[in-house]
């Protein structure tokens, strides 16, 4: 049995670890690359919300797997896909044609953060979720070994070029192939017909009728708008200030948040959904403090302080979101429902804050002989004030955690 066990922990490990690889390897320096090809203003944000707006598709997918399609077979036809798209987008030389290959890959490959979500949390305590999903940050941290192996061993820099989405490509194919492996999920609702409410995911949306998953839900995505400045934009800001390693650079978050992760399900236990991500929202604040801060005193240090505490924002808030969502939802709606959380965060949300902060840099943009610079200070600040009202409203009108709810 222990090493049955250890089998399906290995699975599914090594899915999220290929997982997040496969995606971080070109998503964290696309906004530098996006710069350097001449992308920029609202061109840029719609590109950069292609990823957004793939997760739009999320609810749909995940209600195919809960209905019609074992969950891992799925996953494997969703990353072959994603691998050819990938190829074809890094071939292309128009910004316009690039967004709609990213596009496509987007609407095909981000529903399977929420099916990968599902696909565990079938196998095991949904407690226990957060040291499966720890594999996926490492696979992030990964990534950034295709940077470093560039450099040291073909003196190529690959940060800013095409190049890391023919290895975001590459690792697709092998994730779709070693989805073969994983543990059998089949779908668990095969009566009756799918109707428009299962296609846009909206038997989810029954749930907000309880007013405590409904304020859940729209902190969520008020949350995703500042936390996109850092998910979408960072990587040019990073190359404003002279950072050379890019990837490497942010990367340094997700080897933190290697450690954070595997807190969250004593956080989880210990001080129930709420406290855990209050001290995710205080830690988002903190980081945009840092980067505030650091600017207005010539104090660079203080990038990796907003940097190294990605792991308690993503981990305690959102990964503790996700547990949430397992415990409150009934198991023939868990993968439409892991969706939807992401077709609001990562979908609506990150669509608004990849909008509202590329106004933002836009408006403290000045052309300098010659050259655009943007006010980063000003934009930190802003961030700043936001986020600090976000974290008042989740205190004042979200009352109720997993842990008092499941007594």
């Amino acid at each position: 049995m222990k090493s049955k066990n250890f089998a399906v922990f290995f699975q599914l490990s090594l899915m999220l670890f290929l997982q997040f690889i496969l995606f971080a390897v070109w998503w964290v320096p696309l906004a530098a690359y996006l710069t350097n090809i001449g992308v920029e203003g609202t061109q840029k944000a719609l590109i950069l919300s292609s990823v957004a707006i793939g997760c739009l598709a999320s609810p749909i997918v995940g209600a195919i797997a809960d209905r019609y399609l074992s969950s891992e077979k799925v996953l494997m036809l969703t990353n072959l896909i994603t691998s050819v798209l990938l190829f074809f987008a890094a071939r292309q030389t128009d910004p316009n044609m690039l967004f709609v290959f990213l596009l496509f890959a987007m609407i095909v490959y981000m529903p399977s953060w929420g099916l990968t979500s599902a696909i565990a949390m079938a196998h095991i305590p949904s407690e226990q979720f957060p040291r499966i999903r720890v594999f996926g940050t490492i696979g992030w941290v990964v990534s950034g070994g295709f940077s470093l192996v560039a450099v040291k061993f073909f003196n190529v820099d690959i940060d800013g070029t095409n190049i890391p989405l023919y290895c975001g490509a590459g690792t697709a194919l092998v994730a779709s192939l070693t989805n073969l492996a994983l543990p059998k999920t089949p779908a668990t609702k095969t009566d009756g017909k799918l109707s428009v409410i299962d296609v846009l995911g909206l038997r989810s949306v029954s749930l907000m009728k309880d007013k405590n998953f409904s304020v859940f839900i729209v902190i969520s995505f008020l949350a995703m708008i500042p936390f996109a400045l850092y998910w979408s934009y960072l990587s040019q800001f990073l190359q404003d200030v002279g950072f050379k390693y890019i990837t490497v650079t942010m990367n340094w978050g997700q080897f933190a948040e290697i450690f954070f992760m595997i807190m969250v399900p004593f956080m989880l236990k210990k001080y129930g959904v709420r406290s855990t991500m209050i001290l995710g929202l205080i830690a988002l604040l903190i980081r945009y403090l840092a980067f505030y801060v650091g600017g207005l005193n010539d104090l660079p240090i203080l990038y990796f302080v907003g940097i190294l505490i990605h792991g308690i924002i993503f981990g305690f808030f959102f990964v503790g979101g996700q547990v949430y969502i397992h415990k409150r939802v009934s198991e023939e709606l868990r993968a439409q429902a892991q969706g939807f959380i992401f077709l609001v965060t990562f979908g609506l949300g990150l669509i608004a804050g990849n909008f509202i902060n590329g106004e933002l840099i836009d408006m403290y943009t000045l052309n300098i002989d010659g050259a655009d610079v943007v006010n980063w200070n000003k934009v930190w600040g802003i961030t700043s004030a936001c986020t600090l009202v976000i974290l008042f409203l989740f205190i004042l009108f979200f009352k109720n955690g997993i842990k008092e709810e499941n007594k």
